[in-house]
């Protein structure tokens, strides 16, 4: 069966959650978001490709700071309301120069950094 990306499930802003993991290592790298156009892209070009709600335009990960993210595999749900997507990942992921974007975690009631921004 061929895909669609208009079979997906879009929220009322025509956005969709996106999850990408490294496809080597499972890591959870970040939750970002897009439209059809970012998913129709992403699938096109092989770079993967987010809808930025702040500017309202399309984001290339890794257009301006090189950390780019290689479309290895795009995943759907069960309910195709929600994307994984497996990546090879150049750099690190987070705009904070961390791998992730979950550095954060919360142990017996108090948040702990558990990833140093790389180098």
């Amino acid at each position: 069966m061929r895909f669609d990306p208009a079979s997906l499930i879009f929220d009322q802003k025509g956005l969709i959650p996106v999850i990408a993991q490294d496809h080597r290592t499972a890591e959870v790298l970040m939750m970002a978001w897009m439209n059809e156009g970012a998913v129709a892209r992403t699938l096109e070009t092989g770079r993967v490709t987010y809808w930025s709600r702040s500017r309202q335009s399309y984001w290339v990960k890794g257009e301006t700071s090189g950390h780019v993210q290689r479309l290895v595999e795009l995943r759907l749900d069960c309910d195709r309301d929600c994307l994984l997507v497996l990546v090879e990942q150049t750099g690190p992921a987070c705009h904070t120069q961390r791998r992730s974007c979950f550095y954060t975690a919360v142990r017996a009631g108090e948040e702990a950094e558990i990833l140093a921004p790389e180098a």
